[in-house]
């Protein structure tokens, strides 16, 4: 006897897939802040410091830059995981970077710019140069984060603000003319530079000021 046939149930509609989440700077931020820190202490070596770098600012999403810190712990102490540090950042007032990046290449910032709180400078055997002598100051403190290896990077600043530095160099040089303004309201750069036969040099060009201090300085900060 033929066996009855059962009617064929309709397959379960496919969920779509989550879009990807883009990745903003500040989130590249985060994960280039955890690799410097990494190699700073011997968690990577140069060469791998160097491809995961590289890897970070030419990630379009947070899934991308995940992978590159998983096997390092996180400024909280937890190995790397998919948790806060990659998550979009929606605290108020993010802190945009300004990324600076020269492969086999050159990269210069110059002239009437305004600069950030935060600037990434990263050379792989090139060289980054810059020159804050014109720039606008939107804020009294600025951070360059700066890593050379096998290159150069450069900073110039006004004889009437305040450089000051943190790094180290690994047969290499870090060096930070320190300056301190007359004006204790005056703009502070500080550079933090880890470079690996490479080169970080930061210091005031002579005969360089900024003219407008107290207009800026009452303009931006309500001085």
């Amino acid at each position: 006897m033929d066996l009855e046939k059962r009617p064929q149930q309709p397959a379960a509609p496919a969920m779509p897939a989550e879009p990807a989440i883009r990745a903003s700077d500040e989130d590249r931020d985060r994960i280039a802040d955890i690799l410097r820190e990494a190699m700073a202490v011997g968690r990577l070596t140069a060469d791998e410091h160097a491809d995961r770098i590289d890897a970070v600012y030419r990630a379009k999403t947070v899934a991308e830059l995940e992978p590159l810190v998983r096997d390092l712990p996180v400024p909280d102490g937890r190995a790397g995981s998919s948790s806060a540090p990659y998550a979009p950042d929606d605290s108020p007032g993010p802190v945009t970077a300004e990324n600076l990046v020269a492969i086999f290449s050159s990269s210069t910032r110059k002239g009437r710019w305004r600069i950030g709180r935060k600037t990434n400078a990263f050379a792989l055997f090139g060289s980054v140069e810059i020159d804050l002598t014109e720039a606008l100051f939107g804020q009294r403190t600025t951070v360059i984060n700066a890593t050379a290896i096998f290159g150069s990077i450069e900073v110039r600043v006004p004889e009437n603000i305040s450089l000051r530095g943190s790094g180290t160099g690994i047969l290499g040089n870090f060096e930070v003319e320190t300056l301190e303004a007359h004006d204790p309201q005056a703009p502070v750069v500080t550079i933090n530079g880890f470079s690996v036969l490479g080169s970080i040099e930061a210091k005031p060009k002579r005969g360089k000021r900024i003219a407008d201090l107290h207009d800026r300085m009452r303009k931006h900060f309500g001085a």
